[in-house]
């Protein structure tokens, strides 16, 4: 009679932990539901993997947890696609404003992605003169070339750049130089991109209204000083760079919302059909 009595005690005691367990479970699957409607996605996610990490045995409340996660991923990625859109058209705006003042240069027949120079310094204006020259590609990777023309080879490989208070920036070494003549003149070109270039066009950036040295690192020793209108060619590039690289990563996290919506809203469409065939 004994056993009998402890073992209704304990079926009790059970089925009250477990009625307690489910309650508790809802009220947290509540409070994820209200962060939800009230636009606070990571409030809603934060409650819903609460029921999952606590009550692991409140199953029917995990399912619907699961069913409501997806819905939040889903509305997260899609204001998401709204805020990336708007900052999309501010940049769009910007470029459109500025746009006019540079000159691209892209053979549609060879080229895919064209880039853009200050009007300075394109090839045709700037013969026989040694000098560093700016680009930017049409999805804003920028780009250094040292230039240097003279009546003897000094095989060149970095630049450094020196501000009137001694500060400077130095290139690491070219990965992409090369050599050549044109009627015994002497000329050399080391390109460096942005992100692997010692911070040089950074460096150019910040000092932009001084003074800046240029000195040619290779066997021989060249100097020369920039000059204004290369200066302000670093400057027109490198704010164009800011602008179309902007734009590529805002492009880049459109694509990932896309996906993630993409994934999400097949996993809801799969989770209906299975319960359909049930």
């Amino acid at each position: 009679m004994n056993k009998l009595i402890a073992g209704i005690c304990t079926t009790l005691l059970m089925v009250s932990c477990g009625n307690d367990m489910e309650k508790k479970a809802a009220e947290r699957l509540e409070l994820a539901r209200t962060a939800f409607g009230q636009g606070d996605y990571n409030e809603a996610k934060l409650q819903i993997d609460s029921v999952k990490i606590l009550y692991p045995k409140a199953f029917d409340i995990r399912r619907e947890g699961q069913k409501l996660m997806q819905q939040v991923e889903l509305e997260e990625q899609q204001q998401s696609l709204i805020y990336l859109d708007s900052m999309m058209q501010v940049k769009q705006k910007e470029l459109n404003a500025i746009i006019d003042k540079y000159v691209l240069e892209k053979d549609s027949e060879y080229q895919q992605i064209g880039n853009y120079f200050w009007p300075t310094q394109t090839v045709e204006k700037n013969l026989h003169r040694s000098f560093l020259r700016f680009q930017v590609n049409e999805q804003g990777v920028m780009s250094m070339t040292s230039i240097y023309c003279g009546n003897n080879n000094i095989h060149h490989f970095a630049v450094k750049v020196i501000a009137p208070d001694g500060s400077f920036a130095e290139t690491p070494a070219s990965k992409d130089s090369y050599e050549t003549s044109d009627l015994g003149e002497k000329i050399e070109k080391a390109d460096y991109k942005m992100g692997a270039d010692g911070n040089v066009m950074g460096f150019l950036y910040l000092n932009r209204d001084k003074n800046i040295k240029v000195e040619y690192i290779g066997e021989r020793k060249y100097s020369t000083t920039m000059t204004a209108a290369d200066k302000q060619a670093l400057a027109g590039i490198y704010e164009l760079s800011q602008i179309l690289s902007g734009m590529e990563q805002i492009k880049k996290e459109q694509e990932e919302a896309n996906m993630k919506i993409q994934f999400v809203t097949k996993k809801i469409e799969q989770k209906r059909q299975e319960e359909a065939t049930k």
